[in-house]
C-alpha cells in the first residue's frame, strides 16, 4: 500500500478569485475564509476573490490568501494523509493537515512572517531569477565566485533553480551562468526570499512562532531546510524558524518521499505548479491535484486507489 501526500504551494500561486468556489460551494471552505477574516480582522476574503491584484501580490497578503485557500480545499477534500510537505510557505498547510498548528494561530503567523520578510530587504535592494537548465554545481560555484550575497535558494526540480541576494550581485551571477550556457529569467519578486539577507526577519519572526501553540504532528511532516520528517512539535517550530533565511530543498524533499514509501501526491490549493516539478523530479509519481471543488472527486478517487 503506497503513502498518500499531501503538498501544499508557496508565494507565487496567488490570483485574484482563488478560493471563490470553494468559498461559495462548500459549508466547511467558507468556514475557513470566515475564520481568516475573523483572524485578521480584516476582509481578507474580498482580497482573494475581487482583488485588485497588486494588492493581493504584496507579501504580507499573499502569504495568508494562499494558505486560506489551501486549507478551505482541503477541509472540503476530507480526506487523510499519511505525510504532508509544503513549499515555502507551503509548509504551514503541511502543519495545518498534520495538526501540528490551528489555522487561526497560522494565519496571523503567515501574515507577520510576509511583512517581516518584506521589511527586512528595502525593495529594490534584493533579487531573485530562476535558472533554468545548467548543471547545479555550476551554478553554486557562480554564486559563491560572485561578488556580494548571491545564493542557491530554491532547489525546485531538475532544471529549475533559483537564486537570490543583492540585486546587482544576482545580475553578476546571473551574466556568468548565462555566458556558461544556463538560461536565467528575473523574477518579479519584492523580495530576496530565503537568502541569508533574510536573517533580521527570521530573528524578528522567531519570538512570534516561540509564542505559538505546537503539537506533536499527527503525520510526518517533511520540511523544506532539511529535506526530511519531522514529527515533534519542537522540531517543527525549530525548522519554521530556519526556513526563512535557508534554501527551500524541494527536490531532495521529494526524493526523500519517494525512498520512504509515497506512491501519490496530492497538491491542494491555488495553481498546479508543485504538480509540475513532481513531474519532473519522478515522471512516474502519481499525482492529482486540488484547485476548485470540481477536482474533489477525483482526488478521493486517487487517494482510495493509491491506499489499495
Amino acid at each position: 500500500m503506497a503513502k498518500v501526500a499531501f503538498v501544499f504551494p508557496g508565494q507565487g500561486s496567488q490570483q485574484v478569485g482563488m478560493g471563490k468556489a470553494v468559498h461559495d460551494e462548500t459549508a466547511v471552505g467558507r468556514a475557513v475564509f470566515e475564520a481568516a477574516d475573523r483572524a485578521l480582522s480584516e476582509p481578507l476574503s474580498r482580497l482573494c476573490f475581487e482583488g485588485p491584484a497588486d494588492q493581493l501580490q504584496l507579501t504580507a497578503n499573499s502569504q495568508p490568501a494562499i494558505l486560506t485557500t489551501s486549507v478551505a480545499l482541503l477541509r472540503a477534500l476530507d480526506a487523510r494523509c499519511d505525510v504532508a510537505a509544503g513549499h515555502s510557505l507551503g509548509e504551514y498547510g503541511a502543519h495545518i493537515a498534520a495538526e501540528t498548528l490551528a489555522f487561526e494561530d497560522a494565519v496571523r503567523l503567515v501574515r507577520r512572517r510576509g511583512q517581516l520578510m518584506q521589511e527586512a530587504v528595502p525593495v529594490g535592494v534584493g533579487a531573485m531569477a530562476a535558472v533554468l537548465g545548467g548543471e547545479v554545481a555550476a551554478i553554486e560555484r557562480a554564486c559563491a565566485e560572485t561578488e556580494g550575497v548571491v545564493e542557491p535558494v530554491n532547489y525546485n526540480c531538475p532544471g529549475q533553480l533559483v537564486i537570490a541576494g543583492e540585486k546587482g550581485a544576482v545580475e553578476r551571477a546571473s551574466a556568468r551562468i548565462q555566458a556558461e550556457g544556463g538560461k536565467v529569467k528575473a523574477l518579479p519578486v519584492s523580495a530576496p526570499f530565503h537568502s541569508s539577507l533574510m536573517k533580521p526577519a527570521e530573528e524578528r519572526f522567531a519570538p512570534y512562532l516561540n509564542e505559538a501553540k505546537f503539537q506533536d504532528p499527527k503525520v510526518p511532516v517533511y520540511v523544506n531546510v532539511d529535506a526530511a520528517p519531522v514529527t515533534t512539535g519542537a522540531a517543527a517550530r525549530d525548522a519554521l524558524i530556519r526556513q526563512v533565511s535557508r534554501s527551500v530543498r524541494w527536490e531532495q524533499t521529494i526524493v526523500r518521499m519517494l525512498e520512504d514509501g509515497v506512491g501519490l501526491f496530492v497538491e491542494i490549493g491555488a495553481g498546479k505548479a508543485l504538480t509540475g516539478m513532481i513531474k519532473r523530479i519522478a515522471k512516474d509519481a502519481l499525482r492529482a491535484n486540488v484547485e476548485t471543488p470540481a477536482d474533489l472527486a477525483a482526488a478521493r478517487e486517487a487517494i482510495q486507489k493509491a491506499r489499495g
